[in-house]
């Protein structure tokens, strides 16, 4: 069912809690990286220029609950935000739930933008606390969820606080409006050709989503050290390759049910390997099918990217999550960074291509094609979730479009 859109919400006048995701890198009290404040700009701008009242609220890092931690203050976020915006953003205090912060909200403006306190300097927050949700509740006239990257969490903000809003309107933000377009509705009829690239550390990550994307891909491929387990799974030698030995029976499973299903399941067939798991120092070589006693593999071959590659040129719908090799290290990015190139070629020519955050958006970035692709997800946790098919109670929570 879709979700109402900030859009459709009267806001004029109104009070309106917005839970955002400015969970932002900050070193030495400076943020490093405002793609997720930049992210939630639309819905901001929407709700002010309409005349409501922003109230934005977030977590930051992982405080000890126990209240103000500097190091972990949004007032630094406010202040970007500001900037942003080219107007005076208050953090008023260090409790989101004081009577200072209460006094700030009742305070403000029509077109006036506030950031509460991070969140989880309360331990209430994770716990999903009714009392601590109903005293930020009672700041806001509406609620709008543009949090993609914790809607698949259960905290205060995400759940209770909406819950506790009555007959309030609760929204969906543009951010997770568009979330939902691409890794839900565009992928539960994708056109096909149907192509899932999945890469990353472990495999017992990742196989929820192989099981729910088997009922609908076309081709799946695998890279990363999550390959190895799958490889082990063949009867090959890996070398020192990373493998999860409780996995590779759950490994072996995944390759039958694809045999015996329409899907086709890629594993890399040559490696790049070294004898360190490091970027400068060790044997580099490249290896057919076994890899050799004291190496490891960390990335897939120039066999399986021109593979991989060719079917992603022949895809209408890719979705891509997690790396195919140690993509940080220059001798091992070249398999990512063909992933990335394949998927800005392809979007080019009209094909939907949806990167489930994380690592991989990280590395779309680092590739310059994160704005080449039809879209990338702001979070990871939450993406891997949507492609592993479960419901969202955050998001439920929210009125019906």
């Amino acid at each position: 069912m879709a979700k109402k859109s900030v859009a459709s919400v009267e806001v004029s006048g109104k009070r309106v809690l917005i839970r955002v995701d400015f969970n932002v890198p900050l070193k030495d009290g400076a943020i490093t990286d405002d793609r997720r404040i930049r992210a939630a700009l639309p819905t901001i701008k929407n709700v002010i220029e309409r005349g409501g009242r922003a109230i934005c609220m977030s977590h930051l890092g992982r405080p000890e609950g126990t209240g103000y931690e500097e190091a972990l203050s949004l007032k630094p976020v406010a202040q970007r935000l500001g900037e942003l915006l080219n107007k005076p953003v208050a953090c008023p205090s260090d409790d989101c739930t004081d009577d200072t912060t209460a006094s700030a909200v009742n305070a403000m403006g029509d077109g006036d933008v506030l950031v509460l306190e991070n969140l989880r300097f309360h331990k209430a927050e994770k716990k999903g606390d009714p009392d601590f949700a109903a005293k930020i509740a009672a700041l806001g006239d509406a609620y709008i969820n543009d949090a993609f990257g914790t809607c698949h969490r259960e905290d205060a903000s995400m759940l209770a606080v909406p819950k506790a809003m009555g007959d309030a309107p609760k929204a969906v933000g543009f951010l997770v409006e568009k979330e939902i377009k691409y890794l839900d509705e565009k992928l539960a009829e994708p056109a096909r050709p149907f192509v899932v690239i999945l890469g990353g550390a472990k495999v017992s990550d990742k196989l929820p989503a192989i099981e729910n994307l088997m009922k609908t891909a076309d081709h799946i491929l695998i890279g990363g050290a999550m390959a190895y387990t799958f490889i082990k799974a063949l009867g090959h030698r890996v070398g020192s390759s990373r493998v999860e030995a409780d996995q590779v029976g759950a490994a072996k499973q995944m390759i039958d049910h694809a045999a015996n299903h329409h899907v086709e399941l890629h594993l890399p067939t040559d490696h790049i390997c070294s004898t360190q798991f490091a970027e400068d120092v060790g044997d580099i070589e490249v290896f057919d099918d076994h890899i050799k006693d004291g190496y490891m593999g960390l990335d897939i071959g120039p066999k399986t990217q021109g593979h991989y590659a060719r079917v992603i040129a022949e895809a209408k719908t890719v979705v891509w999550n997690g790396p195919m090799g140690v993509f940080e290290w220059r001798p091992f990015r070249v398999g990512t960074k063909m992933i990335a190139d394949a998927l800005a070629d392809a979007t080019e020519k009209g094909t939907i291509t949806i990167v489930g955050g994380g690592d991989s958006a990280a590395a779309a970035e680092q590739f310059g094609v994160a704005d080449k692709l039809s879209h990338v997800s702001t979070g990871g946790g939450a993406s891997l979730a949507m492609l592993e098919g479960k419901a969202f109670a955050a998001v439920d929570a929210l009125d019906d479009a």
